[in-house]
């Protein structure tokens, strides 16, 4: 499994701590057949060509199993890997048309795209820097937690809410899929025109690059998750300006960019970080 070390701040009831976390690495791998882009998909770096051919054989692509298209790995970029994958004509499926095209990612969420979504300047938004306390954060999902009807019955739905700076909760939606969920959030907000209240998103599962472009759309500062976040949501978390919190259970929570709208967890008061990570 590729891991990335990223640096965070824990946040507890009694202290404020560096810590240095391991986090999957998330990686875009644009898959072209016969100059044809078929497919981006996001990935863990890793056994790519496995990854390629065992796509080629689910999605009927290539029915011979005895049949090994040539395939050449390149990375233009830090963040992209570029397969190309050559594959004799005689051994294409008819069924298959190259028009086919879409954007897989590594959870769900994002189809019918063959590049990476290009998301304007930082500046250019202009997201506040007002701070909010690690407290609050904390005991939002407990709160998220009471609209999850669909999930206390069936365990299968995930959920997602957004919160004013004060941690008052404006709307809550469950979805099978995360991004679905988010986008549900996003309409309520839209619909009740309570958009430029909400400061915090929560998330009920881990953290991928396409709900912190999602957050960013919706101009929403902050987001936290009770799981995970990936390497890549980390990275367009810094880039974008957005404060970012994952692992938020039992009494924990770490911050891997822009602490400095984070109020220390402290008995006393509550002094807002001037450090960036």
């Amino acid at each position: 499994m590729a891991t990335r070390e990223y640096q965070g701040r824990k946040y507890t009831a009694t202290e404020v701590v560096s810590t240095l976390d391991y986090l999957t690495v998330e990686e875009a791998l644009k898959i072209i057949i016969n100059d044809e882009v078929l497919t981006i998909t996001m990935r863990s770096p890793g056994n790519d060509r496995e990854l390629i051919r065992g796509l080629l054989h689910n999605e009927g692509i290539l029915k011979n199993i005895f049949y090994h298209p040539a395939i050449h790995l390149s990375k233009p970029t830090s963040s992209e890997t570029i397969a190309n994958v050559q594959i004799n004509e005689e051994e294409v499926n008819k069924d298959y048309t190259n028009s086919r095209s879409l954007l897989s990612v590594s959870s769900c969420g994002i189809c019918v795209q063959t590049e990476l979504e290009e998301i304007e300047s930082t500046n250019s938004i202009g997201f506040g820097q007002e701070a909010i306390d690690a407290e609050i954060i904390s005991g939002l999902f407990d709160k998220m937690n009471e609209y999850q009807k669909s999930f206390h019955q069936s365990g299968g739905t995930h959920a997602a809410a957004a919160f004013t700076k004060n941690g008052e909760i404006i709307c809550s939606f469950e979805d099978i899929g995360r991004h679905n969920a988010v986008d549900k959030v996003v309409g309520g907000l839209i619909f009740n025109e309570k958009m430029k209240e909400a400061m915090c998103l929560t998330v009920s599962g881990r953290i991928s690059y396409e709900i912190i472009i999602k957050c960013f759309k919706a101009r929403i500062p902050i987001i936290a998750a009770v799981s995970a976040p990936s390497s890549l949501a980390v990275d367009f978390a810094k880039e974008l300006g957005i404060t970012l919190f994952a692992f938020c259970r039992e009494g924990r929570l770490t911050c891997y960019s822009h602490p400095n709208r984070v109020l220390e967890w402290t008995k006393n008061n509550n002094v807002a970080l001037d450090v960036n990570v």
